[in-house]
């Protein structure tokens, strides 16, 4: 993957990951008060991590991977 491509994926990644990062640390920290921070990262990483390899990173790359690829569409 060439450098552009992997900075349009690093774009569409951040637009994608951001609103689910703060909804779950918004949640974790609902349910845990007064939990240290490393406590808290230890329940929010592995459903940030499940989500993005199941859901965002599937989603992502059938619905914009010519985007990402640098690739136009024909019309057909």
């Amino acid at each position: 993957m060439s450098f552009p491509a992997r900075a349009r994926m690093a774009v569409l990644m951040t637009f994608a990951v951001y609103p689910v990062v703060v909804v779950y640390a918004t949640i974790v920290a609902a349910v845990t008060p007064g939990w240290e921070f490393w406590q808290r990262s230890m329940i929010l990483v592995p459903f940030m991590a499940t989500t993005i390899v199941f859901f965002i990173v599937p989603f992502i790359t059938t619905r914009f991977g010519a985007f990402i690829a640098g690739k136009k569409r024909v019309a057909a």
